[in-house]
């Protein structure tokens, strides 16, 4: 296998590329505007089809129109950006047109900065835009899964007709790693819904408008259905020295490669932390917080570069079997031996 030294954003677009998706359209903003300068580059000498659109709102509307022919297609954006883009990302889930939604984040509210930051997790776990509906979250922690959670990710979204969301810090869309270069693969998806044309067959119709009450209320039921088997099937998480736990870190993203340091470092000082790193934040992986709880779990701490959204979902997976607590910065990343200095206070005061 081949290993190459690679900027987040650009293995983020070359695994996407590698996944089959032959469409983009975006708007650049940072710090994602890499993505589709290497789409640019890429793509006339590919046979794919890049279009910078005249604002996110189109952009994600020609994603829409893309998808709904069966193609494999993306965007990406940040922050603002995404915002812009939710009245047709609520489109494209309800019409189960599957695609690759990139935000490379940025601090906010507001335009906020271009410093690394988490802050749009309830955006993204939350849907974000108008309705019931969900899209799919991957949070990658390193340069390797952001390709490979790119090509994981057109995967997903192919096998349940749904829009999948690829959040990462701005810092990790810049930084630059060795990764190993995946093979391409072949789409293998059959798409009879796609509207390529009738060719002696019925047309199909693509469409989002249920005006009857009762016909809107069914499909809302059947996309719920959609959504409970997701949760069934695809909670993701890393687990590391959860098995003894007194104390457990969760993070996500860059926050979980600091954790996991510091969690070695006061380990070494008898303290028996362990980290939890959610992969899925939509579905949740909260069995692998109740698991930890029933392992003997006392606390767990809350880490992110946010001021505590996650806060929530681990506190609904807990329903009171263990205390939450957070520590989180807004642009900064800590380094280990600031979560080690909160974590040994934390251990101190709790007799841990």
């Amino acid at each position: 296998m081949e290993k190459v030294l690679m900027k987040g954003n650009e293995a983020l677009a070359e695994g996407a590329i590698r996944a089959g998706c032959r469409a983009y359209f975006g708007y650049p903003i940072t710090p994602s505007s890499e993505i589709a300068e290497y789409m640019a580059r890429k793509y006339p000498k590919i046979g794919g089809v890049f279009l910078q659109a005249e604002s996110e709102l189109a952009a994600i509307n020609m994603v829409y129109g893309a998808a709904s022919t069966g193609a494999r297609v993306m965007t990406a954006s940040s922050g603002p950006g995404i915002s812009l883009k939710q009245e047709g990302i609520s489109f494209i889930a309800e019409a189960e047109l599957p695609c690759v939604i990139v935000n490379i984040s940025r601090g906010g509210p507001g335009l906020g900065g271009i410093q690394p930051a988490q802050s749009d997790y309830f955006q993204a776990t939350r849907g974000g835009g108008h309705g019931d509906y969900h899209t799919m979250v991957l949070a990658p922690a390193s340069v390797q899964d952001m390709m490979d959670f790119a090509m994981e990710g057109f995967e997903l979204a192919d096998k349940y007709r749904i829009p999948v969301m690829i959040m990462a810090e701005g810092t990790l869309g810049q930084m630059m790693e060795p990764i190993i270069l995946r093979d391409p693969v072949t789409p293998g998806y059959e798409k009879p819904w796609a509207t390529t044309g009738c060719k002696g067959r019925k047309p199909n119709v693509i469409t989002t408008l249920h005006l009857p009450p009762e016909e809107l209320e069914q499909r809302n039921r059947y996309l719920k259905s959609k959504y409970d088997l997701i949760k069934a099937r695809e909670k993701r998480a890393e687990t590391f020295m959860t098995e003894d736990a007194k104390l457990v870190l969760v993070a996500f993203g860059l926050m979980s490669r600091v954790a996991k340091r510091a969690v070695m470092e006061v380990r070494k000082r008898g303290i028996k932390a362990g980290l939890i790193r959610p992969i899925t934040l939509w579905p949740f992986p909260d069995e692998h917080i109740v698991e930890a709880a029933e392992n003997g779990a006392k606390l767990f701490l809350s880490l992110e570069i946010n001021m505590g959204q996650m806060v929530e979902d681990i506190k609904l997976a807990l329903n009171g079997r263990s205390r939450v607590e957070f520590y989180g910065r807004i642009g900064i990343i800590p380094n280990p031996e600031e979560i080690v200095g909160v974590v040994m206070q934390i251990a101190e005061r709790e007799g841990l």
